[in-house]
């Protein structure tokens, strides 16, 4: 990526937070425009869902957003090959290129980048970014990054080419390790990616060899780094905290801010748009990016339509976060409450001569076979775990013996091979008591 080019992108999308809430209204609605034409005439199943809607061509641009129709996870994935707008792509082709391992951070069809995405069960689904879009969105995260700088400040800071890192889930397809990587890159930065999936005794190393002034990763990850700071084991000099991927509590934030003596930005992405909002520094709302994506929040239900995304348009997507709309204030971008639906876990484990390391819910979602319904992980001890599964009867045998192998390989890659693993088949997952939603990962009661 060309660095000076990407720095006036991003400057120029910076400018936006300075528009008064009037232009960012009129560039909303002409980037809409532009989407809903391109959807209308390059995609079969737009154009077949807006005529059904009653929609014709002419009326894009002057009816309500909220007269066309919403959709689904579930329909998405089923209608994705009639959905996208480039010719010679289907959800088979990109799950053959997700599959080759050589091919990892490479572009599909040397123009596409493929985000890989998946819940607790389920076959793989797929977002797909041309290069315009990936460059929008890599703007939009540079500019959440370094949120609430002055002009001065950014130039100081990039011109001295800070030390980056990023703790997470770095391997595969992961939106947030390839757009940090990106954007980093886009920059010139200086960068380490530090995998969730390592042994807790290399973190160490790494990151007093590295000594980072920034951090990007998830909450759960750099409070465990906050942690070896306290205790002494790792002195970072950090400046800035970007916490993404996981939902950032209040006293999560203070923890952080307090014991890493820096400033805290909560970032909101999501693999079908990387680039929704901000918030920053003892701000208190989620700033939403409504020059890259319209949200809308109906009967509690949260819908985006992603703006810069002409590959592969989203238009009234459904996503299962929860997040409240506030009444519109000073500022060009709308407002919302911080979202905290999604519940990311980190199971704890000891063995007999106190040796402690995790397992982070990233390492184990996504065990996609055949027969395999839902399952959970059940933490039964301070060294022991059992993944309770429902599955199907005549491919229980099959299904114990492929998972007790994935697992083995993961405990194997964290030099965890003291845990103890076990798989238990169950007519069905309950949901938590106290949430009423089912949990991926439940830690050993206290």
């Amino acid at each position: 990526m060309e660095i000076l080019g990407f720095v006036k992108h991003f400057l120029s999308l910076r400018q936006n937070v300075f528009k008064t809430r009037g232009e960012i209204k009129a560039l909303q609605q002409q980037r809409l425009n532009r989407l809903l034409t391109h959807a209308y005439d390059h995609s079969s199943y737009y154009r077949q869902r807006f005529t059904a809607a009653g929609i014709t061509r002419d009326q894009i641009g002057w009816i309500s957003l909220c007269r066309y129709p919403t959709l689904s996870k579930d329909e998405f994935i089923a209608h994705f090959n009639q959905l996208v707008t480039v010719e010679d792509i289907t959800q088979e082709g990109l799950r053959a290129f997700d599959q080759d391992a050589a091919t990892t951070q490479g572009l599909y069809q040397n123009r596409y980048h493929v985000v890989r995405s998946s819940g607790s069960t389920g076959t793989p689904h797929y977002f797909l970014y041309d290069q315009a879009a990936w460059r929008d969105m890599l703007a939009g995260i540079v500019r959440g990054a370094l949120w609430g700088m002055s002009l001065p400040r950014i130039a100081g800071v990039l011109l001295r080419r800070p030390r980056i890192l990023y703790v997470a889930a770095t391997d595969g397809r992961y939106g947030g390790a390839m757009a940090v990587g990106d954007g980093i890159a886009g920059v010139g930065a200086r960068q380490l990616f530090l995998d969730v999936n390592r042994p807790l005794n290399q973190w160490v190393e790494q990151i007093e060899a590295f000594g980072p002034n920034m951090v990007i990763g998830y909450p759960t990850a750099m409070k465990i780094m906050a942690e070896m700071a306290e205790r002494g084991q790792i002195h970072p000099r950090i400046m800035r905290v970007i916490s993404c991927g996981e939902p950032l509590s209040p006293g999560m934030r203070r923890y952080l801010e307090n014991t890493l003596q820096a400033e805290v930005i909560n970032f909101y992405g999501a693999s079908e748009s990387l680039a929704l909002g901000v918030e920053g520094p003892h701000q208190g709302d989620m700033i939403l990016f409504d020059d890259l994506n319209i949200v809308e929040v109906v009967e509690g239900e949260v819908y985006i339509t992603c703006l810069y995304n002409l590959a592969q348009p989203l238009i009234r997507y459904h996503l299962t976060d929860r997040l409240a709309l506030k009444p519109l204030g000073d500022g060009s971008f709308s407002r919302a409450s911080i979202p905290l639906s999604r519940s990311e876990d980190v199971l704890w484990f000891e063995d007999q001569a106190h040796h402690r390391d995790f397992l982070h819910r990233l390492a184990v979602e996504g065990f996609c076979l055949e027969g395999l319904t839902d399952y959970q992980f059940v933490q039964t001890g301070p060294d022991s775990f059992t993944m309770l599964a429902v599955a199907s009867r005549t491919q229980q045998a099959h299904i114990r013996q492929e998972v007790q192998a994935r697992m083995h390989n993961i405990l194997m890659q964290k030099q965890m091979e003291w845990v103890k693993f076990a798989v238990e088949f169950r007519e069905k997952i309950l949901p938590d008591v106290h949430t009423g939603k089912k949990r991926l990962m439940v830690p050993m009661a206290a």
